[in-house]
């Protein structure tokens, strides 16, 4: 009897072992905002109702521009003017140069976007404040969080992102070609992408929790228009290319909804992503710009989403 307890004991460590190895944490059923609900604070830690920056205590004095887009309620002093060369930079390929003191425009200006997420993310250059350096959630299958502080995880022979995906004016978008969707438009024009060409039209229905089904399209006469575009406009100039907020949807970390429905999500992703399914879900998410390598583009159109 006691060998067959020990064996049972046995049977249910190693069963609760393979459920923390393939299921997400329990943080997963909290408020959708997630980690940015700021331990409590919500929405205030970011925008704040009152004083801007001087409403959370920082940025006494320095700024012009005080709270004066999006409420915002963190200390922007030290990244004005600021520029930083991103993965894959040879030379000046990958940079992007961030809005300098009193040149604000708006809060959905892209260089905007990346100094307001830098504030907090940075972690060099800006204070932390109650962030602990590490993703609420695990990476999948490890039992260690994925760095937050961006410039601390920089490589010691590199710059500071030398080692993050592009974002800016250069890391853009386009169409055609090894790496490229066959879709139109894109790059360095103001001209939509459209995800019309047959490979892609297909990952849009293998994929529906594509980001690009957030726009709003109609086919007429075979021709398919789309009016919308979920990518980003630098300085004024309309391009097809990467801001934060291209990937990630900063109020919803867990869920992911588009099309009228909705999907598990991680990591504040803008689409289906779930590496605890097993699928290929992470890897559809990547295809959403870089479809050379996706299943489609390679012949091979009847790969769900899983």
């Amino acid at each position: 009897m006691k060998k067959l307890n020990l064996f049972v004991l046995m049977v249910l460590l190693s069963m609760s072992v393979a459920m923390a190895q393939t299921t997400p944490p329990s943080y997963f059923g909290g408020d959708v905002l997630g980690a940015h609900n700021g331990y409590g604070r919500g929405c205030v830690m970011c925008h704040t109702p009152h004083s801007g920056a001087l409403g959370n205590g920082a940025g006494v004095g320095k700024d012009s521009q005080n709270g004066m887009y999006a409420l915002w309620g963190q200390d922007l002093t030290p990244l004005y003017g600021q520029t930083f060369s991103f993965s894959g930079d040879g030379s000046s390929t990958y940079s992007v140069t961030l809005p300098a003191a009193g040149t604000l425009t708006s809060a959905h200006d892209a260089n905007t976007v990346i100094l307001f997420c830098l504030s907090c993310h940075d972690g060099v250059l800006t204070k932390a404040g109650v962030m602990q350096g590490h993703t609420v959630e695990a990476l999948p299958r490890l039992a260690v969080g994925a760095p937050t502080l961006l410039a601390q995880a920089a490589p010691s022979a590199g710059k500071p992102y030398s080692n993050d995906h592009p974002v800016g004016g250069y890391a853009n978008v386009g169409c055609g070609g090894q790496y490229n969707w066959d879709c139109t438009g894109g790059g360095n024009t103001n001209t939509p992408i459209q995800m019309n060409g047959a490979a892609s039209a297909q990952f849009l229905v293998n994929y529906p929790g594509s980001f690009w089904n957030s726009e709003k399209c109609t086919t007429s006469a075979g021709t398919t228009t789309c009016s919308g575009n979920p990518l980003s406009s630098f300085g004024g100039t309309t391009v097809n290319a990467v801001t934060c907020t291209t990937c990630h949807d900063q109020h919803s970390m867990t869920v992911w909804t588009v099309g009228g429905k909705s999907y598990t999500t991680m990591f504040f992703v803008r689409g289906a992503y779930n590496p605890y399914s097993g699928g290929n879900n992470v890897a559809q998410f990547c295809r959403n710009c870089h479809g050379g390598e996706s299943n489609e583009m390679h012949g091979l159109t009847s790969v769900p989403t899983t």
